[in-house]
């Protein structure tokens, strides 16, 4: 907890991708409800360490600062989590900052999650639509539809489930709880549904759903409260029933 006097943070930087991380340690005055964006924002007015040596502002990456784009994932005291709704008054000290430790670093606290938007794009997580003419209002979808539909919808492509799950890493190259769960939205979407199969049998291959371990670590820390096993209950059902209707259809 804060002692409302200063706040120290360590931070782990990295020049680059090709560089050795190091730490840093910063001293700040506490504010009122300040959190760890803020944080960073008044290290960049001032960027010298807690030992008086003078350094460069902290890289990181962020955008709404309302826990809705995503962006400013990272490792707070070990723990995946959105810095823009970390409230310092709640961490214990010194709050310790690092970049997720599965994806490639780029500069200090950023890294490069692109590896979700391929899962996805392997998924074919869109809704299909001709797009050369007006195809008029789509079909309806019922309250009970909507209600099921809406929470698998809050997903911010943050990434904390990735990093939490201990399956996802290089030797498995499995998609993670947010490919899957995205695949569960489109599949019930009256649309949606067109690319079912294909989402289905992408999710069979290598780094399919099959390499889920179910350790529910995703679940606990996805900041949008997502129903993540849920889905990946629901689709690995689907996708062995698809496999075994595949099989006989030979």
């Amino acid at each position: 907890m804060a002692d409302h006097k200063n706040v120290i943070i360590r931070i782990k930087r990295q020049a680059d991708p090709e560089s050795r991380p190091h730490w840093e340690e910063f001293e700040l005055a506490w504010k009122p409800g300040m959190n760890v964006i803020s944080s960073l924002m008044d290290i960049a007015t001032n960027p010298v360490t807690r030992g008086g040596t003078k350094t460069t502002p902290i890289t990181y990456d962020s955008n709404c600062l309302e826990e809705v784009c995503g962006s400013c994932a990272m490792l707070i005291n070990n723990r995946a989590r959105m810095a823009c709704s970390a409230l310092v008054d709640q961490l214990e000290q010194p709050i310790k900052l690092e970049p997720f430790s599965k994806f490639p670093v780029i500069r200090d606290l950023s890294v490069d999650r692109s590896v979700l938007f391929e899962n996805l794009k392997a998924v074919k997580a869109w809704v299909p639509i001709d797009g050369t003419y007006d195809l008029g209002s789509g079909p309806r979808l019922s309250m009970e539809d909507q209600e099921q539909a809406y929470p698998l919808s809050r997903c911010i492509s943050c990434c904390c489930c990735m990093e939490a799950c201990p399956q996802f890493n290089e030797s498995t190259g499995f998609v993670g709880a947010a490919t899957i769960s995205q695949v569960h939205l489109f599949n019930t979407h009256p649309t949606g549904r067109a690319l079912r199969r294909e989402r289905l049998a992408a999710l069979m291959g290598d780094g399919g759903i099959q390499e889920c371990g179910y350790a529910q670590n995703c679940v606990e820390v996805c900041p949008k409260d997502i129903p993540l096993t849920r889905s990946i209950a629901q689709v690995g059902g689907e996708v062995i029933k698809q496999a075994i209707g595949d099989l006989f259809r030979k």
